[in-house]
């Protein structure tokens, strides 16, 4: 089962380097890998085009998620698979999401690979601390791969961020990512929404599909969007609320979510409207 590996980048060259080897030397599949070069003042669309990538290839930063729909348009693969340019995928990432898809034998389904990250920001989806590292130049990879039996991570709820994937007529039914939330904040939880409002009910996170991330932040090159306000006044309900009442984030996988009324907050959405 091979993926349409989605991959947008921002003159990130080398993280865009070492995350495209980790999925040509980790992977059980051939994967196909598309990656949306947003400006490429750093050479990346150069790069790309001389190792025989598919890319795009922007003038100027267009931001995550019409990078993001701007690939989908070009992938040709039924498993569409989001993933960050500063991302290590370790080995076998993508043996446990193949089998669990195979398991599930439908296409309502949004999971996710568990990150592992150099700071503890006290997200209880990632491992972490694990500092291998920030940059591809100060990474320790060895030490990362050595280390991997011994970081053992339970399935958890509340698939959001990528490494993640979906079925590509699930991204057809959604109408892909909201470019409402450009440049990209809470574009995550908005996907999600979408998805269960679609009748999607397994948002799940695999411990043993992992990815290192750098957490390298381009947010701060950029003037960002009021995303947790767009989101507010699209649904009616805070992301907050969402993520942590109807997806269970964090929480042991224990199986399809039930079923929950999700029923705008006046008051949020009043706040929300004034704020």
């Amino acid at each position: 089962m091979q993926f349409s590996v989605l991959i947008p980048t921002w003159n990130n060259l080398e993280f865009l380097k070492c995350c495209v080897e980790s999925i040509r030397k980790n992977s059980l599949e051939q994967h196909e890998i598309l990656v949306y070069v947003n400006e490429g003042a750093d050479g990346s669309a150069e790069w790309c085009a001389s190792e025989g990538l598919k890319f795009i290839n922007s003038e100027k930063n267009v931001g995550v998620c019409t990078a993001l729909n701007g690939l989908f348009e070009i992938a040709t693969k039924d498993i569409i698979c989001y993933v960050n340019d500063d991302m290590y995928l370790c080995p076998k990432w993508d043996e446990s999401l193949i089998a669990e898809i195979e398991k599930i034998g439908h296409e309502k389904f949004y999971l996710s690979s568990t990150m592992i990250e150099p700071e503890d920001t006290g997200n209880n989806c990632v491992l972490a601390p694990f500092p291998f590292g920030k940059f591809p130049s100060e990474f320790k990879q060895v030490e990362l791969l050595s280390s991997l039996p011994q970081m053992l991570k339970t399935d958890w709820s509340g698939s959001t961020w990528p490494p993640n994937l979906m079925h590509r007529n699930m991204w057809l039914a959604i109408g892909g990512y909201g470019e409402e939330f450009s440049p990209g904040l809470y574009s995550d939880p908005d996907v999600s929404m979408k998805l269960w409002n679609q009748g999607v009910r397994i948002f799940k996170g695999l411990g043993e599909s992992r990815a290192y991330h750098f957490m390298s932040k381009s947010t701060g090159r950029v003037k960002m969007n009021d995303g947790k306000k767009t989101f507010l006044k699209k649904w009616g309900v805070s992301s907050s609320w969402f993520v942590k009442e109807v997806l269970k984030q964090g929480k042991i996988y224990s199986g399809p979510l039930p079923e929950k009324k999700i029923s705008p907050n006046l008051k949020d959405r009043i706040k929300g409207l004034i704020g």
